[in-house]
């Protein structure tokens, strides 16, 4: 029977629950992480419990259990499900408190674990590209809630998948309040021009994705001249290559943005590098669950 890790426990994922109070419900006042396992290796776990306890920090709030001991827990979840290949939503919430905001009525952080399979796109669309559009909706910007923090609140990114989902699309372009590209609203965004690969900094608002790192270390290694810059909508549409990075999607390529035909229309070289050079080391940068 699957589990979930809630709050010290493992429990039957079917009679999980929170309470109505919890604050993560009332007023999305919580951070998530996702994270991915290859074969049994939880793929840079380090790296995501860093980002969780970073983004926990910026918000004034206490995760009640260590690094080592969220480590393990997640192990434990995993190990309690029978999963080789699995995705993990790491959940931490202010916890219960009353129907006001202040945070520090809240009892205890709320924790919860969750291992399950998960397929984003299909693989055609790995094989084909994917053809993607610009939402009108603009990321959060910095000065309101640094998008660097994976809140609970993820309105932003759910309204700009439901303007794509509708259009016929399974993503979007998220632009800046500048106009300045972003990312989209699961993905870190890259392209390629003359050679050299682009993604935007976190500094305009795009999250510091974790797979992105992987792909950066990944051009450098591979002697892809790389660089961090900010770019519009006018550098995607000309651009020779384009491909997105998340936990869920890995590295995926971009075909088709708003009707433009990136490239040739097909997966460009420098992308099908990256890709292939990816599956190669995303079990080994890890920790082993068995």
């Amino acid at each position: 029977m699957p589990v979930v890790y809630l709050n010290g426990e493992f429990v039957d994922r079917e009679k999980a629950a929170i309470s109505v109070f919890d604050h993560g419900f009332l007023y999305g006042d919580g951070v998530f992480e996702g994270i991915r396992t290859y074969d049994g290796v939880i793929f840079k776990l380090d790296d995501h419990l860093k980002r969780l306890y970073n983004m926990a920090k910026a918000l004034l709030l206490d995760i009640p259990l260590s690094k080592e001991e969220m480590a393990e827990k997640i192990c434990e979840t995993v190990r309690r499900n029978n999963l080789k290949d699995a995705y993990i939503r790491l959940v931490v919430s202010r916890g219960k408190g009353d129907l006001g905001l202040d945070p520090y009525k809240c009892s205890e952080p709320t924790v919860v674990i969750i291992a399950d399979e998960i397929s984003l796109y299909p693989e055609e669309m790995y094989q084909n590209g994917l053809k993607i559009i610009t939402s009108t909706y603009r990321r959060n910007s910095i000065q309101t809630l640094d998008p660097q923090i994976k809140s609970l609140n993820y309105l932003n990114n759910i309204l700009a998948k439901i303007e794509a989902v509708k259009a016929g699309y399974p993503e979007a372009l998220l632009l800046n309040l500048e106009g300045y590209v972003v990312e989209c609203t699961g993905d870190n965004v890259f392209i390629v021009s003359d050679g050299v690969l682009y993604t935007p900094p976190s500094a305009a608002g795009a999250l510091g994705g974790i797979t992105r790192a992987t792909v950066i270390d990944i051009a450098k290694k591979l002697g892809i001249p790389f660089e961090e810059k900010y770019f519009t909508l006018f550098n995607v549409y000309t651009a020779d290559e384009c491909f997105l990075t998340g936990t869920a999607a890995e590295a995926i390529p971009v075909t088709e943005v708003d009707n433009r035909v990136i490239g040739n229309g097909k997966p460009g070289e420098i992308t099908k590098k990256i890709i292939e050079e990816f599956k190669k080391v995303r079990t080994l940068y890890g920790t082993k669950v068995y």
